[in-house]
């Protein structure tokens, strides 16, 4: 896998660079800066699972932690539509406080709901770094999300940031919530962030069971990895990985992890983004995603 690494990074610099806006970018954020790193660190950077593969026991089943397993081409060509241009326009594109003040859309759209606090705005922010000037707001104070939040990529699909339930959480938040995940037709996936430091709580189980009941596919994402020591982090991923197995039947087998601030993870998460809004075709996947 090293090896495969180092000769990609080798490729990637060859190439053409990606337009990236003016205004500061985190190194990280883009693949082609990114190959700069070493190979062990370049792999936890984009697999973040690998660099907990050697503290697992060994009955442990890897393969469940590692289905959507895509190529660094495939990164990097999902990379590309995370890049704002004059024909591919990224922005925020308009708040709503119920459904029936939504935007109608037509391209395929992706959601992202979480507790409060749990890094969500954060999260989107980093997904949106290689286009700065798109304005997402992130609060130090719990519960700043206060209505669902459209953010168009071009006309490959849209993002929505969803308030977040639990601590200071809207008090219509499951008005505004649950009509959205049973109707909204152009919703292809519900991402569900859970505190990689904490685990799942009480108000993670509740959120867990609507989308259960919308039978609509979705995703957990292990968000603030970089917040808690591998053994914290080991217990609270297995526990959950356990409630997946045992508790759901529309949830993808795979719990993707992400540091926003490492950005540990963000790569192969635009990359399963675009995968799932049949923005992208891969050219290597072992997912049934």
């Amino acid at each position: 896998m090293e090896q495969r690494l180092s000769f990609v990074a080798l490729w990637l610099r060859s190439r053409a660079p990606v337009h990236l806006a003016s205004r500061h970018v985190h190194k990280l954020s883009s693949l082609r800066k990114a190959t700069s790193l070493p190979p062990k660190k370049m792999q936890s950077l984009l697999y973040p699972f690998s660099g907990l593969e050697a503290y697992l026991d060994r009955s442990v089943d890897r393969m469940q932690f590692q289905l959507f397993h895509p190529s660094m081409e495939d990164m990097m060509e999902a990379e590309k539509l995370f890049c704002s241009s004059p024909s591919h326009r990224i922005d925020y594109y308009v708040s709503a406080e119920r459904m029936d003040h939504a935007p109608v859309l037509k391209q395929s759209e992706v959601c992202f709901i979480g507790r409060s606090n749990v890094g969500k705005s954060s999260l989107i922010k980093a997904l949106f770094s290689l286009t700065p000037e798109v304005e997402v707001r992130v609060s130090k104070t719990p519960g700043h999300t206060k209505k669902m939040n459209f953010f168009k990529v071009g006309k490959a699909f849209t993002l929505v940031d969803m308030p977040g339930y639990g601590h200071r959480a809207p008090k219509d938040f499951v008005d505004m919530v649950e009509p959205y995940l049973y109707t909204r037709k152009n919703l292809v996936r519900t991402f569900l962030l859970v505190d990689g430091s904490v685990g799942l709580q009480k108000a993670d189980h509740i959120a867990l069971e609507m989308c259960e009941e919308t039978r609509c596919p979705y995703v957990m994402v292990v968000t603030k990895i970089d917040k808690c020591g591998q053994g914290a982090l080991l217990t609270n991923l297995l526990n959950l990985q356990d409630v997946i197995n045992t508790q759901t039947s529309s949830c993808f087998p795979q719990p993707f992890l992400i540091s926003s601030v490492n950005y540990w993870g963000i790569h192969l998460l635009r990359c399963f983004i675009t995968h799932v809004t049949g923005s992208i075709r891969l050219r290597e996947n072992a997912s049934k995603s």
